[in-house]
């Protein structure tokens, strides 16, 4: 093997004597950030019960590790080598046995998986009050995205899409305001075969992610429910109006809404907003709350109609009218028109935090047990929620806001030297690696947060 340097060849000597050097030393910010929001002490305490003698790993230990793996880039159980053989770093890591059953005994056990929430939730306190707290109001929002399946597990089933797998809702706090974009609050496994606008589907898991937000912030926010048409569902509505919870939710154009919509007067058509305030060059929006009947609907509900230009190539449909494309969406609550819509559309982000769960673990169920796989889903929420409070809480610059691949390249893969002398360990990162001095800052600012309350 040859390289260059300073336009000379040089023919390398590879030999194994090299000491000190870890190949995942910017993993080590997760881990850390785990310990400072008090998500690893949360998981110790309400595991506790699963340890079984001092000697043993402590199980809060396994799911952090766990978590760090599959933020890392691991997708198998297996992969928590990645981890194990980085021990200067993590300390002892528990082997893929031991970290199999301790899966296995938190999917046996519905008591140890609300215990595993109720961390996530502690730890979400503890980054809040950190500095992560968002401002405005909180918008959770409600998606399900289809898991293919490659060979036969339970509770995998037909899809929609004439694929096979699992069809989990899932539920996000987006943050528009920050470069994360987003925290990832719940996940409810299904089988490929359920629906969209399942009721009570839809209903557990807008619960779950409301139980993950601090009590204290919720009580005083405006909290908004965002769905696209799947969750237009009575029982959905009414159980958000009797929560007190605001809703947006995508509306289908059936034939009263099409006729609603041909009485808008043009006068009334508005020009649509952009995210960031300025008007778009295509589109317009509307409101048709009076020209139909939206009794059967929560008090207060209100229809809102966007149109817009399709792009050059696209085929019309059947609800397009008068070479105009059309959306409708309902909603309660209060505001101008263009800023209510514009806030709807947002809702899209929710499709990059899918995106990004799948490079965490998401795209793949590694169990051919169903209850084991509702616990790997729970683990792919717990390594996003690192990711995401690390990049509020210490990330900065170029290392703040990117998605899971280039984050492990700039970061969390970077490989450095760890040396121990006079009691003290120092990690030596590459100094010409482009990012050495913004991860060097992100590890500084993470010594400087404060440690867990208690």
């Amino acid at each position: 093997m040859k390289v260059q340097r300073n336009g000379r060849n040089f023919t390398v000597e590879v030999t194994a004597d090299g000491e000190g050097v870890v190949s995942h030393a910017g993993a080590a910010l997760l881990a850390g950030t785990s310990d400072r929001v008090g998500l690893t002490r949360a998981l110790s305490r309400n595991l506790a019960p699963m340890r079984c003698r001092r000697g043993a790993h402590d199980p809060g230990r396994v799911v952090r590790d766990l978590a760090v793996m599959l933020a890392s880039g691991g997708s198998h159980l297996s992969d928590l080598r990645a981890v194990r053989d980085q021990e200067p770093l993590f300390g002892a890591v528990a082997s893929d046995a031991t970290a199999w059953r301790t899966v296995e005994a938190i999917a046996r056990d519905p008591e140890l998986l609300g215990a595993l929430r109720g961390a996530r939730r502690e730890a979400r306190e503890g980054a809040w009050a950190a500095g992560a707290q968002p401002e405005g109001p909180l918008f959770v929002d409600l998606d399900p995205t289809l898991i293919e399946a490659g060979s036969e597990k339970q509770g995998a089933a037909g899809t929609f899409k004439g694929g096979y797998g699992f069809h989990p809702v899932l539920a996000f706090l987006d943050r528009p305001a920050d470069a994360c974009g987003g925290e990832p609050l719940a996940g409810l496994l299904r089988p490929g075969n359920a629906g969209a606008n399942t009721v009570a589907d839809q209903i557990e898991v807008a619960e779950e992610a409301l139980e993950q937000l601090p009590a204290d912030v919720a009580a005083e926010a405006e909290i908004v429910l965002r769905f696209d048409s799947a969750g237009a569902t009575h029982g959905l509505l009414d159980w958000a109006r009797e929560g007190r919870i605001r809703f947006t939710v995508g509306f289908d154009l059936t034939e009263p809404v099409r006729e609603a919509i041909a009485r808008i007067p043009d006068r009334c058509w508005a020009s649509a907003l952009a995210q960031d305030g300025g008007r778009r060059g295509n589109g317009e929006v509307a409101e048709a709350t009076d020209l139909i009947d939206l009794s059967g609907w929560p008090q207060g509900s209100r229809l809102i109609v966007r149109r817009e230009r399709p792009h050059p190539g696209a085929q019309f449909s059947f609800t397009d009218s008068d070479g105009h494309r059309f959306q409708a969406i309902l909603t309660d609550r209060d505001g101008g028109v263009a800023e209510l819509e514009r806030d709807h559309r947002a809702r899209a982000r929710c499709e990059d935090r899918i995106r990004c769960a799948k490079q965490m673990g998401l795209e793949l169920l590694p169990f051919s047990d169903f209850e084991m796989n509702a616990v790997w889903i729970e683990l792919v929420l717990i390594a996003g929620a690192l990711v995401a409070w690390a990049d509020l809480l210490v990330l900065r610059g170029e290392l703040s806001g990117l998605e899971p691949k280039r984050l492990r390249y700039r970061a969390l893969h970077t490989a450095g030297r760890l040396g121990f002398h006079a009691r003290r360990a120092t990690l030596r990162l590459e100094r010409r690696w482009p990012w050495a001095e913004e991860l060097t800052a992100a590890f500084a600012r993470l010594g400087q947060l404060p440690a867990p309350a208690g």
